[in-house]
């Protein structure tokens, strides 16, 4: 699904666009993937796990735009992809079709409010598209992410022990949340 695009300031006043992303905007997805994945120790996976081949990201652009609810946003900031965010249903069953899980990803150059804005702008159009429900998994050591989740109105509903196993074998906990629309 297409995004309407819009321009959100950051506090420090940087704007950045809000947008569907393009098939030109393939392989910026792809770095920007491996660059937040190497940032922190809070994604799902380590950079040298990202896709490489510019192909991927066209197949995944290919299913995402025209799915009827499913849907992701990118940030560009000066030109450069520095986010991205999607809302993708749970399946497509009758009895989960009001569910939809919700992931996001921001270069740390950036932060400073993009999250807020990628997140209420996706709630947004999650609920326009008639989701009813917003899920999403946060490491258990990452509190800024966790505050920020809170306070858009999510909450936890569980917990994965041990969910992810780091190189250094320590192991952290997955909080799920949601969030009702």
């Amino acid at each position: 699904m297409q995004i309407q695009p819009c321009t959100v300031r950051l506090k420090d006043g940087r704007e950045v666009l809000l947008r569907s992303p393009e098939k030109t905007d393939a392989q910026a997805m792809l770095d920007y993937m491996r660059i937040t994945s190497s940032e922190t120790h809070f994604m799902a996976r380590y950079p040298e796990e990202c896709p490489t081949d510019v192909q991927w990201a066209y197949d995944f652009l290919d299913r995402i735009t025209p799915h009827a609810k499913s849907f992701m946003l990118v940030a560009i900031l000066d030109g450069e992809l520095v986010g991205g965010c999607y809302v993708m249903a749970y399946n497509g069953h009758i009895k989960t079709r009001h569910r939809s899980s919700l992931g996001i990803s921001i270069k740390q150059k950036a932060w400073g409010g993009l999250g807020t804005a990628m997140i209420e702008a996706a709630l947004r159009q999650a609920k326009e598209n008639g989701f009813e429900q917003v899920e999403l998994g946060v490491f258990e050591d990452n509190p800024r992410a966790r505050h920020l989740y809170e306070k858009l109105g999510f909450q936890e509903q569980g917990r994965t022990l041990r969910a992810f196993r780091l190189k250094d074998g320590t192991y952290r906990d997955e909080i799920q949340m949601v969030k009702f629309l």
